[in-house]
């Protein structure tokens, strides 16, 4: 049985001749996730994002010479309740982007990498898109999530033949006093993933943790704790990605910064859902990247940023 919620509703009237302001509200109207109840009548469930997007296409609809109303309407019955629905049925989107995601599982092995990640930027930009008017998503939403994940993941294997193959183990549940003062160890030249499990390791598990830079994963010492690597004590399991699977281990999960956190390093190491900090974080890293040879230079200096943007999520949970 489908809920019953107020709808808003845009009912417009352009000038013939203005073909090109016609245009540019339609394409915006599309793009809001308009219903189409016939020619100039537009509709929305009703919440204060979608009455303030409605209020600005009335304004452009004005400023065009045209006449323009929001109106707040119900439904006068249950069926057309329901018809009103159908207009927000994202499953023709979904299944478009199953159809182009499937494509490009189809064509891994033989493509240009470079082609490849192309086109899973712009089906994450889609899938985005989608998403953002998706008002009452239910299934082939999460399906599609999840195939995005396994694009993203089976791209970055392609691209990085030294990142970790996700494994099934379960999350064992540790304390931290039992990982004092140990040396830890992963892969040299740190990218994001490696940066921030040292980062959190140093910080929040094991502060006088020492560090190895391995030139591969074979030359780990017995002795040594290894993370982010295949074979390692702390590695990729499911759809978690190292620092992920450190949070969980040692029952840091519950603090929201780092949780936070965590999604902007799963986006920037597997891809999937876009995280609004994680662009900026990448470009920084990068940098750092380029300007520090050595590892443990990189690790102090990406120390500070991760620093930061810690206290500036912890900040904002509080207020």
């Amino acid at each position: 049985m489908t809920p019953k919620i107020q709808w808003l509703a845009l009912i417009i009237s352009l000038p013939t001749a203005n073909a090109t302001a016609r245009m540019r509200i339609w394409r915006a109207l599309k793009a809001a996730g308009c219903g189409v109840l016939r020619d100039g009548v537009y509709l929305l469930p009703n919440s204060d994002s979608t009455s303030l997007n409605l209020q600005q296409r009335a304004a452009d609809v004005t400023e065009a010479g045209g006449i323009a109303y929001v109106v707040q309407l119900s439904a006068t019955d249950s069926e057309q309740h329901a018809f009103f629905f159908t207009l927000f049925d994202r499953t023709p989107d979904y299944i478009a982007l199953k159809l182009e995601m499937d494509d490009l599982l189809g064509k891994l092995a033989t493509q240009n990498i470079s082609a490849s990640r192309r086109v899973l930027k712009r089906l994450t930009h889609d899938l985005s898109a989608v998403s953002d008017i998706d008002f009452f998503p239910g299934p082939a939403k999460n399906q599609i999530g999840t195939l995005l994940a396994k694009l993203c993941a089976e791209i970055t294997i392609l691209s990085n033949p030294d990142e970790p193959r996700p494994t099934q183990n379960r999350i064992k549940k540790l304390k931290p006093e039992n990982f004092q003062k140990r040396t830890w160890a992963t892969r040299k030249r740190l990218w994001v993933d490696r940066m921030s499990s040292a980062w959190l390791i140093r910080r929040f598990i094991d502060p006088g943790a020492k560090f190895k830079w391995l030139n591969k994963p074979q030359d780990c010492p017995k002795n040594a704790l290894g993370f982010d690597f295949d074979g390692a004590t702390f590695t990729h399991i499911g759809s978690l990605v190292t620092f992920e699977v450190l949070l969980a281990s040692f029952n840091l999960e519950t603090d929201p910064a780092l949780g936070r956190m965590a999604a902007a390093v799963h986006f920037l190491d597997v891809g999937g859902i876009p995280v609004a900090e994680a662009a900026g974080l990448e470009m920084i890293l990068k940098g750092m990247l380029e300007r520090c040879a050595d590892d443990d230079e990189l690790l102090d200096e990406a120390a500070k940023i991760f620093d930061d943007l810690y206290l500036t999520y912890t900040n904002e949970h509080v207020n």
